[in-house]
């Protein structure tokens, strides 16, 4: 055989093990990429997306949108292909496999804790809204998980509502912890709780609690990582609304929805439209104070955005300076550390006061 075809013909043998080295070869790295955007005054599904009862609403026109991140799942392996297209993709980010899926989550822990981190968003978005319009909300320290196996376990539930340890009244959910560990492992540790099905069903016929209580006593043991007395419990708190607000998205999760959906929610408790028929949309965790955090994927977020229509992006604070490396044509990001500064924003792009909107840089 001839040098080179010999040569041409270890070339193409080296060319197609290396494409097939490429396809067959996983890499651990996953993929993400601009996903849905729904507008919180609008429906979804065909039916609203925020739903209010007992209370006047208004119709609310113009675009309020939570925005997404499309991502492969946990089982998902992505070839190194995949991974080189991704990097050379405009649109598109590869990340390490564990930074969306850290300590080898699995898929199906990866769902649950979305659907935990959603419920919790517009539990805290509904407290930051109505707190802009200064309703008034009820808390209350109620035991949010009982961990298996441990004391607590068939004596007190999720949901139980937490008056009372060792007599003492109990109204932020870390004086629980407080209280029990004032005490040595093996010692008692005294409850006094109102049940969780009796709350709850005074809650769902908008009744005041019940008067009954339940003094419950539980033997503390030794935390597995320290000295510490523990019960097994995790307390939090429960809001009591006025009137309720009921939040209809499937398939979405995760907390990072919090800030638009208390923004949907001000503007349909509010005559008039917030936005002024600016299309607006945004992203952003949200606490029950009103504070704005920071999510992942916001570069993907800002370009599903403009790629809907948005003229303005609500951006939290510690994402600004990501987001405004690389925004898209049309597209402003608006600076927000809190809900107030997001209703703000919104007034002065009703008004057409653009300069007054705090802008996100790169500094």
């Amino acid at each position: 055989m001839p040098r080179r075809t010999a040569t041409m013909l270890a070339s193409t043998l080296m060319l197609i093990a290396l494409l097939c080295a490429g396809v067959l070869i996983p890499v651990p790295y996953s993929e993400m990429s601009p996903g849905p955007t729904v507008n919180t005054l609008g429906e979804h599904g065909g039916e609203p997306v925020l739903q209010i009862s007992g209370r006047e609403s208004y119709p609310a026109t113009g675009h309020l949108n939570m925005t997404t991140v499309r991502v492969t799942g946990a089982d998902y392996r992505m070839n190194l292909f995949e991974a080189v297209y991704g990097w050379l993709s405009h649109d598109d980010a590869v990340v390490p496999h564990s930074t969306l899926y850290p300590d080898g989550q699995t898929a199906e822990q990866a769902t649950q804790e979305n659907a935990e981190e959603f419920s919790q968003s517009q539990e805290s978005a509904k407290v930051a809204a109505l707190r802009v319009l200064d309703v008034p909300v009820s808390e209350r320290v109620v035991v949010a998980s009982v961990v298996k196996g441990s004391p607590a376990q068939g004596t007190l539930h999720a949901g139980d509502v937490i008056k009372e340890v060792d007599g003492e009244p109990v109204e932020e959910p870390s004086e629980v912890a407080e209280i029990v560990t004032r005490h040595q492992p093996g010692e008692r540790v005294l409850f006094t709780v109102l049940p969780a099905k009796a709350a709850q069903a005074a809650e769902k016929a908008r009744r005041p609690e019940p008067a009954t209580r339940e003094t419950l006593s539980i033997t503390t043991k030794k935390a597995p990582d320290d000295d510490r007395a523990i019960v097994g419990i995790q307390a939090g708190t429960d809001h009591t609304f006025p009137f309720k607000i009921d939040i209809k998205l499937a398939d979405v999760g995760g907390p990072s929805a919090g800030l638009m959906f208390a923004l949907g929610i001000v503007d349909k408790l509010t005559p008039g439209a917030m936005t002024g028929g600016s299309f607006v949309a945004g992203t952003g965790t949200i606490d029950e104070k009103g504070k704005v955090g920071p999510i992942g994927g916001i570069q993907m977020k800002t370009v599903g955005a403009r790629e809907k229509g948005a003229e303005y992006f609500l951006t939290p604070e510690d994402n600004c300076a990501t987001a405004a490396r690389d925004i898209p044509r049309g597209l402003t990001l608006v600076k927000v550390r809190t809900i107030d500064d997001a209703v703000k924003s919104l007034e002065d792009i009703r008004k057409g006061d653009t300069a007054a909107v705090p802008k996100c840089t790169t500094d």
